[in-house]
């Protein structure tokens, strides 16, 4: 009887501890956060080789999303959104017009220590960018509506209680697209590719 008092104990434990463990270890995970979004801006210049043009974007800060996936506990699959963000397109200094562009960006990330307050991470994946509502030369130039590139990623969460962290992130993401003359010639290579730094605030179900 003592045998089955036990065994009835134990197994009534797992019963209540389990649904707690498996609340403690939801594969899902949201964040948000102010990033700045700072472009290399290392463009081809205008009229080619030898020519002392050249196109740059502007910096800004903008509102970011991600929804993360945990496969294990050091894996994991993130996808980056925001809205679209418009941009300044400056040329030898001047304001020559501007453009929108919607960069979702899908990761893959390794979680080195997943049960620590301390949490490093570091992701590599995809860009996509779509870019729209392009207004440059008043009309005399334009830009192609989409870009593929790669992406790295690095950052850490803290975590401030079972649900709640704070994290910090730093992505290179690759973003370029030609830049095209009114009668189809190539003027220049937009090279963005910015660095895009955050800090936010995440939420693991």
């Amino acid at each position: 009887m003592k045998k089955i008092a036990v065994l009835l104990t134990s197994i009534a434990t797992l019963c209540i501890a389990t649904p707690f463990a498996a609340a403690q270890e939801s594969p899902w995970l949201v964040r948000v956060r102010a990033v700045n979004i700072s472009p290399d801006n290392k463009s081809d210049p205008v009229g080619g080789v030898g020519a002392s043009d050249r196109l740059t974007v502007s910096s800004k800060t903008i509102p970011e999303v991600d929804i993360s996936y945990f496969f294990t506990p050091n894996w994991a699959a993130e996808l980056v959104l925001t809205y679209p963000q418009k941009h300044d397109v400056r040329l030898d200094g001047q304001n020559i017009g501007s453009f929108k562009h919607l960069p979702p960006t899908l990761l893959a990330q390794y979680h080195f220590t997943p049960a620590s307050t301390f949490s490093p991470y570091v992701g590599a994946g995809i860009n996509y960018t779509r870019i729209s509502d392009v207004n440059l030369l008043n009309g005399g130039a334009r830009l192609e509506n989409h870009s593929i590139g790669g992406a790295l990623q690095a950052g850490f969460d803290v975590k401030l209680d079972r649900h709640w962290l704070i994290n910090f992130d730093v992505k290179k993401v690759q973003i370029r697209s030609d830049v095209m003359a009114a009668n189809g010639a190539k003027l220049s290579t937009v090279k963005i590719d910015p660095w895009l730094i955050g800090v936010g605030v995440g939420y693991r179900f």
